[in-house]
């Protein structure tokens, strides 16, 4: 059956301070290099729960059995709960515990007892084997963090898990011996791990939903159930003796008188992270040296599991555990207890172990050693210590993580500081290099600025200059629009150029084929074309005749033309002068070919057209 992961991280609240990378006990939580965000590995998770604790906005969350727990309250079948003893110590704001039975009952369920029964069952058969010592020690299976990480880390320390199923499943199996086996089972406890716990069981040992302490006050809330609304509820039978006190670490072995004298038991109570991972690899390591049996909890016993409320005290939840547990032993009939026991004798209280083995291959001594040496940690002594604020005992470990897939190099607080620093430093120089820059821009912008002013100026000069020449000058472009022209083009070209004048100043983008009779634009598009000059050619436009002389600018970009109307009294003036002038250089070459023939007759010619060319010059002399 598939399932949502156990725990998972919510990106959207994720603050990437990667506290839950550094808690996790097992490497449980990556952070890939191609995501910013780190993500749990479900497979390689053993629902300890540290993580949920330790992310302080709330980005981790485990899989909720609300709803689940509704839809088997709302199905019409019998449900029945079953609550850890912890109850005493999560609840101490419920001020007697038959109002905490008949609160449960509101939501729905049929029957409500205690697995204390089930550790009284559970904590006989830990004595059997303890007491029976035939050569092999034994690790205690009643916490599933426990289970899990020896299933998936030190899968060869399986057969050392005591066979025992823990006291949930045995109270389920002695629920559905009393009161039939189609009843649904809900536990209720302070572990998370339970959860995926009884997915593994079936049959009788089968549990239906598990709801932790926090769920169940979510569930109160929810239907608001209030101690002050309702009546006594005891729990119903069987019921526990010295069960109750299974929430403390030794409780279970206690509740049996199993020997913890140092000098003459044969059992080490070890709990909490840190001791549980050691106590595991001495037992692997050294169990011949030790020679006693383990008994084992992640947390500190039950008492502080990540399913209680939040901000819980150890010690006041240990007194208020035993507190309980010493008045129920005294309302227990041990006639009645010892009934219950003998009734259940038949029920197999043994189970399995599956290897589930997550360790992954140690990378080559050169990998890690170009690890180390990328994050300045290659030197002997420095990669067998560490910090420990990435989440690995030393520098060698989190280099072998990196290797593997699990880690960054910027989870090393002292790698990224080192980093931050130079970054700094580069940025620095950076910024002043900008500063530089900035500056020498600023100075080619004025630069820039005072060219184009001046190129301005030059331009009006040349704009101004144009329109006080008398002949007419016009710049067109490749697609033979006007770019510019003077005033003098436009008186040449008519009256209906002036027209446009108004509407376009300096005809500047009109088209010149609209402008110009065919022929003469002929010859814009000739000098465009072949980027040959035409000079001094006469037309005809309308009644003047004109002077037109086109060249190009830039080669089939742009041309100019000069117009000049030959009815006009300066250009007419300068023409005449202009032509007596070739007619005298022409008659001149002829004279001095007939100078030999005629003598001073020539001088005599040369005198008077000169007289003529001076009198054209000089009308007012004459």
């Amino acid at each position: 059956m598939l399932t949502d992961p156990l725990l998972k991280i919510r990106q959207e609240f994720c603050i990437k301070c990667y506290s839950c990378v550094r808690i996790c006990p097992v490497n449980a939580i990556r952070v890939d290099v191609n995501s910013e965000f780190p993500s749990i590995i479900p497979e390689r998770c053993i629902g300890c729960g540290s993580c949920y604790r330790a992310c302080s906005p709330g980005a981790i969350i485990y899989r909720s059995s609300i709803e689940e727990t509704k839809i088997l309250l709302s199905s019409g079948q019998k449900v029945a709960a079953i609550c850890d003893p912890m109850i005493s110590g999560e609840f101490h704001d419920i001020t007697d515990y038959r109002k905490f039975v008949e609160m449960i009952r509101q939501l729905g369920f049929s029957l409500v007892s205690e697995t204390s029964f089930g550790v009284d069952l559970v904590a006989r058969k830990y004595k059997e084997i303890f007491n029976n010592f035939k050569g092999k020690y034994h690790i205690s299976a009643n916490c599933p963090s426990v289970v899990a990480f020896i299933e998936k880390y030190y899968p060869e320390l399986i057969t050392n898990l005591a066979p025992i199923v823990s006291p949930m499943v045995a109270t389920a199996k002695v629920i559905r011996q009393k009161y039939g086996p189609d009843i649904k089972i809900v536990f209720i406890g302070p572990c998370i791990a339970t959860k995926d716990e009884a997915l593994k069981f079936e049959g009788d040992a089968r549990i239906d939903a598990v709801l932790t302490f926090v769920e169940l006050r979510q569930l109160f809330t929810m239907f608001n159930i209030r101690e002050s609304q309702l009546e006594f509820s005891d729990f119903d039978p069987p019921y526990g003796f010295k069960g109750n006190l299974y929430p403390i670490s030794n409780g279970i072995l206690q509740c049996v008188d199993i020997n913890e004298n140092l000098l003459t038991g044969n059992v080490i109570t070890s709990e909490g992270r840190h001791n549980m991972l050691n106590s595991v690899k001495e037992f692997d390591s050294g169990i011949e040296m030790i020679k006693r049996h383990f008994n084992i909890f992640y947390d500190d016993g039950c008492l502080m599991g990540p399913g209680t409320s939040a901000g819980g005290e150890k010690f006041v939840r240990m007194s208020l555990v035993v507190d309980y547990a010493n008045k129920r032993q005294n309302t227990v009939d041990n006639t009645t207890w010892n009934t219950d026991i003998s009734s259940c004798e038949n029920i197999d209280l043994s189970r399995q172990f599956l290897a589930d083995d997550q360790r992954l291959p140690i990378p080559p001594e050169e990998k890690i050693d170009e690890i180390l040496k990328m994050i300045k940690r290659e030197g002997e002594k420095d990669n067998e210590v560490g910090c420990e604020t990435c989440g690995y005992t030393n520098c060698r470990e989190f280099a072998i993580a990196i290797s593997q897939g699990l880690a960054t190099t910027d989870m090393c607080h002292v790698f990224s500081r080192r980093n931050r620093q130079e970054y700094i430093k580069t940025l620095r120089t950076t910024n002043e290099k900008l500063a530089r820059i900035k500056v020498a821009l600023k100075e080619s912008e004025e630069k820039a600025k005072q060219e184009q002013e001046a190129q301005k100026e030059t331009g009006d000069i040349i704009s101004t200059m144009l329109q006080k020449l008398l002949s007419g000058v016009v710049i067109v472009d490749e697609k033979l629009k006007i770019v510019q022209s003077n005033n003098a083009f436009i008186r040449i070209l008519g009256e209906e150029a002036s027209m446009v004048d108004e509407v376009i100043p300096g005809l500047a983008g009109a088209d010149l084929k609209a402008l110009l009779p065919i022929h003469i634009y002929k010859m814009f598009s000739y000098v465009l074309a072949t980027d040959e000059p035409i000079e001094n050619k006469d037309v005809q436009h309308e009644d003047n005749k004109i002077s037109v002389s086109i060249f190009p600018i830039r080669s089939h970009k742009y041309v100019g033309a000069i117009l000049r109307d030959m009815y006009a009294p300066e250009v007419r003036k300068e023409q005449i002068v202009k032509r007596l002038t070739e007619v005298i250089d022409e008659s001149f070459d002829t004279v001095q070919k007939i100078a030999y023939l005629l003598g001073e007759g020539a001088a005599k010619t040369e005198q008077m057209l000169n007289s003529v060319i001076e009198s054209h010059k000089n009308p007012t002399k004459s």
